[in-house]
């Protein structure tokens, strides 16, 4: 595949990405994110959305896919290393025990639409947090303690109590975090060194897949139009992005004159 091909390959993946958010990422966060001793920051930051993004899919799991008294079958994060290939039934956690009650809890899950998209989407973000690391010990970045930004936090605040609103709203600001990140990625890229930018480019078609896996869920599990609940957390997630953010982080909004990097 030639240059111009791929070029417009991403262009296409990008253009609903671009609808859905409410806003651009402003120019003052890239001008940061650009300069050389941001670069630290940005891998740990990095790292640690990868590896919240699969306990984040994996608390839904556990939350939704299971009563309280049979969550305690589902395997951890490690085990989703382990298998050989995305799987296309939920029913591959069966692999973790085989009586007779467990088989049909599994049996259970492996209906589960949400199960099957998430259990996908762990396997991508548990790689990409190893190729993170991978690039950080090549540069001689160590992986240090870093505070969250507000961003998710921002966003998880208006979260409702009660069921299916709670996981429709979780569901939405999972769609929201990896259109960012998708965005982010492609606005990074072309500002990077090589490695870098080919590692960025890269992401872009799973997180790309990942907005639309949450937001088809999203809408499944509301039964009905959730559109002024989508335009709502749009409306919040560009305010936070549009703002003067104490914190410089991935996806933190407009670095403040005394914007902090560290911990």
């Amino acid at each position: 595949m030639n240059a111009r091909s791929v070029n417009a390959e991403y262009s296409q993946l990008l253009a609903p990405i671009d609808d859905f958010l409410h806003c651009a990422t402003p120019k003052a966060w890239l001008d940061e994110a650009r300069k050389p001793e941001r670069l630290p920051v940005l891998l740990v930051d990095h790292a640690n959305c990868e590896m919240k993004a699969a306990m984040s899919a994996h608390s839904l799991v556990r939350r939704y896919c299971l009563p309280r008294e049979q969550r305690k079958l589902l395997p951890n994060l490690d085990f989703y290393k382990s298998l050989d290939a995305l799987p296309e039934k939920g029913e591959v956690l069966g692999k973790q025990t085989q009586t007779a009650d467990n088989r049909r809890v599994f049996d259970e899950l492996a209906k589960n639409d949400l199960l099957v998209k998430m259990v996908r989407l762990i396997q991508e973000e548990l790689h990409h947090f190893e190729q993170v690391l991978e690039i950080m010990e090549s540069r001689h970045v160590p992986y240090s303690t870093l505070s969250a930004s507000r961003y998710a936090r921002g966003m998880l605040a208006h979260v409702r109590t009660f069921e299916p609103a709670a996981i429709v709203d979780r569901l939405i600001i999972g769609a929201y975090i990896e259109a960012r990140s998708c965005e982010r990625f492609a606005r990074l890229a072309p500002f990077l060194d090589e490695e870098l930018s080919r590692f960025y480019v890269s992401l872009l078609r799973s997180e790309a897949r990942h907005y639309q896996d949450y937001l088809t869920l999203a809408r499944d599990y509301a039964g009905a139009c959730i559109a002024d609940r989508i335009a709502f957390f749009g409306e919040q997630e560009a305010a936070l992005i549009q703002s003067p953010d104490p914190l410089f982080r991935f996806h933190s909004g407009v670095p403040g004159s005394s914007a902090q990097g560290g911990r």
